[in-house]
Order: structure tokens, then sequence, then C-alpha cells
């Protein structure tokens, strides 16, 4: 028996390996001949009335906001890159209502205003749906939904709960699959139940989605600079200054959406911990491996274990699988070196064709990973500085697809003092715990990394670790 179980795992892990041959290591959504060309860099000084700093989906949206609010506004945006290459061009294009990374989440912390946070949360994905209709941005968008499922019994029993718990809250649109019903929507000899969110998450490609808001931005008159970071703000006069390689702009307000990497407000960079996610994508699927599939209603999907992998179907039948390994660098670096990790890589085709063994053959054209800005709530987090001269948005940890233009309109009421519906949330008046200094973040990271395998492997139960972190308002349960 034993023996027989070797030469099975020896046999995943060369068909892996033949799998992953030829995968390039590049983001697939980046890697489009319809790519924009990138725009010249700042020289010399500007003047505006908003400065974006950030060219990923939260200062997009910013600036974008910010004209549609107000078309007379003069609004600069600069981007170190070029605009969507970070984790806005790599994510795995799930772009959910949740602003709170997952209703668990939000319920636990915050259960009073849980509901109306439901509600802003798929008023502002239709209004990213509406928005790509009114400037004509092509992305692929499909408002399929997004199943959760479990590949383990226990996860079985949290789906029913939670599908319990959200029909006492009054919150609708949510299905439990049993495992036929699951199965007659996506075949897999892993898939047990599922929980279908069938109008809060819709599937996107989201580079197409940077490049069309950008174009949108342009359009509207934002000036953009692309190979222009910002190195160092300042109070100028009444507003601000913000230093770039070959120039400054000087501003009356300014908005940080740099996320993963460190922020011109140095107090707020303990408050996140980038870490890295890895994916990759198949080659187009033939008809008959379609059909062996079923998969016809193209939901996301993700697995409800702790170490869990999300997987989608794209427009021309290619299947993303990302996931599983998160991967914290000692010291919280983003740098290009960290954007592959070829064990993740293995480990995800392993998986991969466990879940599809009808699938076995398939290879992986790409293969990519890419920063995230974690917080210690999972969520974003939101604040000003310089007086109220600049306003910040951080943390989305994932999710930040959908929740980043509800985190523009924040950032643009607190630089406006405005008291709205947004700044009223104890969401957005609230702050994280920060991570600790190295090297305790590093040994913290690594044990909750440990004690979390080791729940998804006894049945779901969490360790002391993970219940003191939970009672500290640090555990993870999204």
């Amino acid at each position: 028996m034993a023996g027989r179980a070797m030469d099975r795992d020896r046999a995943h892990h060369e068909l892996s390996r033949r799998a992953l041959a030829d995968a390039a290591p590049r983001p697939y959504w980046l890697d489009d001949p319809g790519r924009p060309a990138a725009l010249p860099a700042l020289v010399g000084d500007e003047t505006c009335d908003l400065l974006v700093v950030g060219g990923g989906f939260s200062g997009l949206w910013t600036a974008l906001r910010a004209k549609e609010r107000d078309p007379g506004r003069d609004v600069v945006l600069i981007e170190a890159r070029e605009c969507g290459w970070a984790a806005s061009g790599r994510n795995g294009g799930f772009c959910s209502a949740s602003l709170t990374h997952g209703w668990a989440n939000g319920q636990a912390r915050w259960p009073r205003e849980f509901t109306t946070l439901h509600e802003m949360g798929l008023r502002n994905l239709d209004g990213i749906e509406a928005t790509l209709a009114r400037h004509g941005i092509d992305c692929d968008f499909e408002r399929t939904g997004e199943i959760d499922i479990a590949t383990a019994p226990h996860q079985v029993a949290e789906l029913r709960e939670s599908a319990d718990e959200l029909a006492a809250l009054g919150v609708s649109g949510y299905e439990f699959l049993d495992q036929d019903r699951l199965r007659a929507e996506v075949r897999s000899p892993t898939f047990l139940a599922g929980l279908w969110d069938r109008d809060g998450v819709a599937m996107l490609d989201p580079a197409r989605l940077a490049w069309g808001l950008k174009r949108a931005c342009r359009e509207l008159g934002v000036r953009v600079y692309e190979n222009t970071p910002g190195t160092a703000l300042a109070e100028q006069g009444a507003g601000t200054a913000v230093r770039t390689p070959y120039g400054r702009v000087f501003a009356r307000r300014t908005a940080l959406g740099t996320n993963a990497f460190p922020s011109l407000v140095r107090r707020v960079r303990p408050y996140i911990a980038p870490v890295y996610d890895y994916a990759l994508m198949t080659e187009p699927l033939s008809a008959e491996q379609r059909e062996a599939l079923g998969w016809r209603r193209r939901q996301g999907l993700g697995d409800a274990a702790n170490h869990f992998h999300y997987f989608r179907i794209t427009r021309d039948h290619r299947v993303l699988w990302g996931g599983y390994d998160i991967v914290y660098h000692f010291g919280g670096g983003v740098r290009s070196e960290y954007e592959h990790h070829p064990a993740t890589y293995e480990k995800l085709a392993e998986h991969f064709f466990r879940c599809f063994p009808q699938l076995e053959g398939v290879r992986f054209t790409h293969s990519w990973g890419g920063a995230i800005d974690t917080c210690s709530r999972f969520s974003a987090f939101f604040g000003t500085a310089l007086g109220g001269r600049a306003a910040y948005a951080l943390g989305y940890t994932g999710l930040g697809v959908g929740a980043s233009r509800f985190g523009a309109d924040v950032m643009l009421d607190l630089l406006a003092g405005a008291y709205t519906e947004r700044t009223a949330l104890e969401m957005v008046r609230s702050r994280p715990l920060p991570f600790p200094p190295e090297p305790v973040r590093s040994l913290g990271i690594g044990i909750t990394q440990w004690s979390m395998t080791r729940a998804d492997e006894n049945g779901g139960r969490r360790n002391l670790w993970l219940k003191a972190m939970d009672k500290v308002g640090m555990g993870f349960d999204s």
C-alpha cells in the first residue's frame, strides 16, 4: 500500500513538472499585445488641486472619481512604473462586492453595521459595472458570482452554518449547494458542497480594467505620469509637495494609493505586511476538456480551507489557479526577485491535477506572483496626514479589485472634510492593530501559517495560538 502511494505521488509530481515546463514567468494579464505604451515621466514641477500617488486600482479609481465628482478639479496622477503593473495586473480578477474581506470577517468585526456595509458593497459593485458601461471599458466583466467550496467534511458543516447565519441576518443572494448540485455546476472529485454568492462577485480581466481606467482618467483631463515614483511627501504652505526623481508636484491635497509599497506617511508602515501570492494559467481548454469540467456558468471558485485556492475560467477558456501558499519575507520588502517561487508553482500544479484529474495533459503557459498589502484586520483601513491635506487607503489584503473604488470615495470624503455615510462608519474611523517589529513579526507570521496548516489537517480545530489571535483581533476568518 505504501509503495503504491509513493508511486502515485511520484507520478503526480512528474505530471506537474511536465505541465510547467513551458510556463512563461510573467503575469498572463500583462502579457497582452494590446497593452498601452508607457506615458512619459514627470520632468520639472507641476501644480494641481489633487495629486494621486499610485497607478493601481486605488489610485486610478481615486483620480476617476475625483473628476466625476468635480469635472473642474485639476488632477495629476503619478505612478512608479506603469499603471496596473503591480498587484492590479497580477491578481485573479475576482471583483467582490465585499468591503470587509468576506461576510464572516465583517460580521465578526463590525456586527452593528454589517448590514450597511453589505449593502454599500453591493452598491459599489453596481457602480463599477455602471462605470465600465459609461466609459466603454472592455475588461470581460461577468457578474457570475463565486462559490466557496468544501473539500473536507468539516467544511460542509461550516458552509451550511454560514448559509443559515446569512439567512438569519437577512442577507439574500447566497445558496447552499450539496455535493450533487455543486458537481452539476463544476465537476471535481474533491468537491463536497458549496456556498454560492450569486450576485456579489464578478469576474474580469484586471489588467484591461486598469488600462481602461487609465484611459478614462486621461479623457476626463487627468494628467498621468508613469515611471515617476513619489519619493517624499511634505507640507507646502496650505497644501502638499511630493518629490519625484526629476521634479516635484505641488497640490492642495494628496491621495496615497501605494498599498503594499512603503507609504510616504512613515507612521502607517507598521500596519502593512507585504505577502506574496502566486498563480498559474493554463493553455486554452479544448471543447472536450470544457465539457469534462462543466462550469458553464463560469463562476469564480475558491475552497474553504485556511490555505485556500482560488480559480476561475477566462474568456479564452483558460483556467487560472492560484493561492495556497502565502510567502512573507523578513523585513517586509517588496522586490522583483520575490515575484517567482518555483516550489509554490510545483505545489499549485499538483493540487490542480488532484482537483481536476480529467485535465491531465493540460499545460501551463504562465506563472507569476505579486505582493498583497495585508493588514491585521484583513480589510482596508483609512486615515489622513499633514493636517488633513493627505489621505490614504491601505490593507485590502487581496480584495482590492472592487473595494478600492469604495476606498477612493472614502479618501475623497476625508480630504474634503466631509461627514458622509462612508466616513461615519466605524470601519472607516477605526484602525487595525499594527504588526510588531522584526524579528517578532516574522516569527508570529510563521507560527500563524503553521497553525493554519494544522487546523486544515485537524478538522478545522484552531489551536491556542489561533484562538489568541482571534481574541486580540488578528485572527483570519474570511
